[in-house]
């Protein structure tokens, strides 16, 4: 009887094996789509470069398993807002200044909302055709998607939706870095030192604070303090207000002369702005001498 009983344990575990081992290659064989995107709130970021003309980017899909898929994969992508909600609530609460957006319609066209992973293949792809001209730097944009099933494909349930973040970046600064230039110069006559971020705008221009100011992230402090850089084909920079400030440019200062130059030096490259202007704000007038530096990329 005991000899009997040991017989029925070994064959129970040797069926129990056979079940895990028959459901573990299940799970590697099949192909399972997945949405590509970071981690972090299942968010990816396309740096787009302002160029004024249309860019394009992608949204892409990958499919997991041992092996590629026999067949093609199709699934559709919907607009959705509920992944922005949970990124909003849980990074800033109830601060809605701080939210990020959803990218105005008019900015973004996605002509095909469909993903196919073709047999045989591991990836596909849609295209996104952006307008970037006039987002703002001081805000975080996204396009919301939701991955849903088209003809039986299984999808990643932690990896059905992205945010597609949209990043500008110029010659001169990124919104994708922190883009901070070190300032050395005169406010009133008086040394000054230390870093400014810059901001793109658009495909030749900037915006930074004036002079001394702090920078805050509150749009009011923004509009009272900031100024704009343009940068002109001749490299001569033209200083105008980002709106509400008043700016004056002052030319003539051979040391500040109002312009942007690229240096090299030992190897290294440089962006450099060499600015004079004067500045109200509160009705407070301050004259700013100022150099920008900050090592770029080859």
């Amino acid at each position: 009887m005991k000899r009997s009983y040991i017989t029925m344990l070994a064959l129970a575990a040797v069926l129990s094996s056979c079940k895990d081992n028959e459901v573990f290659e299940q799970e590697m064989y099949k192909n399972e789509v997945a949405l590509i995107s970071s981690s972090y709130y299942n968010t990816f970021q396309e740096i787009v470069p302002l160029t004024g003309e249309e860019v394009t980017g992608y949204i892409a899909a990958s499919a997991g398993g041992t092996y590629a898929p026999t067949e093609d994969m199709v699934i559709h992508l919907e607009e959705d807002d509920e992944q922005l909600d949970v990124y909003n609530r849980s990074l800033f609460d109830a601060d809605e200044r701080l939210y990020a957006k959803l990218l105005p319609k008019d900015r973004y066209v996605i002509e095909d909302y469909r993903i196919v992973v073709k047999a045989g293949q591991r990836t596909g792809r849609t295209m996104v055709k952006l307008n970037p001209e006039g987002l703002s730097p001081d805000s975080t944009y996204f396009i919301e998607l939701k991955a849903r099933d088209m003809s039986g494909v299984e999808i990643n349930s932690k990896k059905n939706s992205i945010l597609y973040q949209v990043l500008i970046k110029n010659d001169y600064a990124s919104q994708a870095d922190n883009t901070f230039y070190a300032m050395t110069g005169l406010v009133d006559e008086r040394i000054t030192a230390g870093n400014k971020k810059l901001f793109p705008l658009s495909r030749n221009s900037v915006k930074m604070v004036a002079g001394t100011e702090s920078f805050e992230s509150d749009a009011d402090h923004i509009n009272k303090t900031s100024i704009i850089l343009e940068v002109g084909a001749d490299n001569k920079v033209t200083i105008k207000p980002y709106k509400d400030i008043v700016v004056r440019q002052i030319d003539g200062n051979d040391r500040y002369p109002n312009v942007f130059r690229v240096e090299e030096s030992f190897g290294r490259k440089f962006n450099v702005f060499s600015i004079s202007y004067e500045y109200v704000i509160n009705g407070s007038t301050h004259t700013m001498q100022e150099e920008l530096r900050i090592q770029v990329n080859k």
